[in-house]
């Protein structure tokens, strides 16, 4: 590719053309023109372009045409169309059909220009992702392995990150959805932006539009400041909206408006503002059942559902379990700078049999606890404690006095504070030797460095 930028206009219309030739001129961009399909592919077949931006409606077909040929035979070349205001069914199928975004006329300019330059970091994007990749593997568990599925799903993340359509993620809890986001916006030209996750079933419902759309200081009892909203925080980056199908109808209304429109009005405020984020969203739960049930809305659900992308559960990739062990017990180690620990034959066998009901969380779990349990820096299938379904059975602490969870404090740190004060109780006692602790408390000694660290009593 030339240092000079290209882009392939495919309009009829000679005052479209020249307003896009303009823009693209005054931002230093050398364009070319076709006026129908005919025209258009052979001017894509004989010339390498880096954007092209096509009307939907052509004298010898439809934008669609186009659109489809690129996905083909360009994949690496972004295609954005440009449909007639209103028409949201035809700019949503040149997504599903691989385009890379759309635009209404009366085209915007700002949107343009801000089109414009999303889609010309696309290839140098994917091409400076490719090679990092190249160089340094990742080690999130999400991206390791050799399976069928996860080949399938690493090729697919890859081809919607050059996209801004909004992705639908589905899969158990557990499988790793919000890495896969984080994925596709790593992957994209957004990357340079923030990604911001949401769980949408975590915020109260009376907080929503606030969290979302941000306040104005004032406008409601409480408001001491000025707040920017989810939307505002993501601007020019990626909206990650997890467990969407817990939002309440009110706020599906309310989020379905600033999708369609991409523009927010803070509570108290009597402008709007425009955003610019690249929206994708998950859940565990089968939301076109919601939407038969009437407790999801149906336009809501065909505009965050424009290409879906499944997460495959652990147990349909069982031959990646070795490789997601050896990352996660390396992880672990280093977190908390103990001797890597290593899996007996017997405990390796153990884990390739068992379902995994919670996936890939549920095997990081079973393994940070088999780690802190286990002897001589060897897991055992005992230490796994598969029996009961990997869950442990705690033994109540007659000594320790369990109030109720401040309002406020995660359940994360409650129980955190609460293991704290047992550790803290039990050194004490032992005038702080770590070995007779150990034992007062009924665990190993590694057990205790190993919780030591992660207190940050060490």
């Amino acid at each position: 590719m030339s240092d000079t930028q290209r882009v392939l206009i495919i309009d009829d219309e000679p005052d479209i053309r020249e307003l896009l030739e303009i823009t693209l001129m005054r931002m230093g961009i050398e364009s070319q023109v076709a006026i129908d399909v005919h025209s258009a592919i052979a001017a894509i077949k004989q010339h390498e372009v880096d954007l092209i931006l096509t009307d939907m409606r052509l004298p010898d077909g439809n934008g669609l045409d186009v659109v489809r040929y690129v996905a083909e035979f360009k994949p690496d070349t972004p295609i954005a169309v440009i449909t007639a205001h209103g028409n949201m069914d035809l700019a949503i199928e040149s997504l599903k059909s691989g385009a890379f975004d759309f635009v209404s006329k009366p085209v915007d300019i700002h949107k343009l220009r801000n089109l414009i330059n999303q889609a010309l970091k696309v290839k140098q994007a994917v091409k400076d992702a490719n090679t990092a990749a190249a160089k340094k593997p990742s080690t999130e568990t999400l991206s390791l392995g050799n399976s069928a599925p996860m080949q399938a799903l690493s090729k697919k993340i890859q081809k919607l990150a050059v996209s801004q359509a909004p992705v639908f993620i589905q899969g158990e809890s557990g499988t790793g959805k919000e890495l896969a986001a984080r994925q596709i916006h790593s992957l994209g030209p957004r990357s340079g932006g923030a990604f911001v996750p949401v769980n949408c079933g975590a915020i109260p419902s009376e907080l929503m539009e606030s969290e979302f759309f941000g306040h104005k200081k004032g406008s409601f009892t409480g408001a001491t400041e000025d707040k920017l909203g989810f939307f505002q925080a993501a601007n020019g980056g990626t909206l990650f909206l997890d467990e969407v199908a817990d939002l309440p109808l009110t706020m599906q209304v309310k989020l379905l408006r600033a999708i369609q429109e991409k523009k927010v009005r803070p509570i108290g405020s009597q402008t709007e503002i425009d955003v610019d984020v690249r929206l994708l969203s998950a859940t565990h739960k089968n939301l076109e059942a919601m939407v038969d049930a009437g407790e999801f809305r149906q336009d809501l659900f065909y505009r965050i559902n424009v290409i879906s992308l499944r997460i495959p559960a652990l147990r349909d990739r069982h031959e990646d379990i070795p490789l997601l062990c050896d990352a996660i017990l390396k992880r672990i180690a280093d977190n908390y700078e103990l001797p890597a620990a290593k899996l007996e034959t017997r405990a390796k066998k153990a884990l390739e049999l068992y379902g995994f009901p919670g996936n890939v969380r549920e095997l990081e779990n079973i393994l940070e606890r088999a780690f802190a349990m286990c002897e001589d820096d060897v897991i055992t299938e005992d230490d796994l404690n598969l029996k009961d379904g990997s869950s442990q059975t705690v033994k109540p602490l007659n000594s320790t006095s369990i109030g109720e969870r401040p309002e406020g404090v995660s359940l994360e740190d409650y129980l955190m504070d609460i293991e704290r004060n047992v550790v803290e109780q039990a050194l004490e006692e032992t005038r702080w030797n770590r070995t007779a602790a150990a034992k007062k408390l009924g665990i190993t000694f590694r057990a205790l460095r190993y919780r030591l660290k992660k207190l940050g009593l060490d």
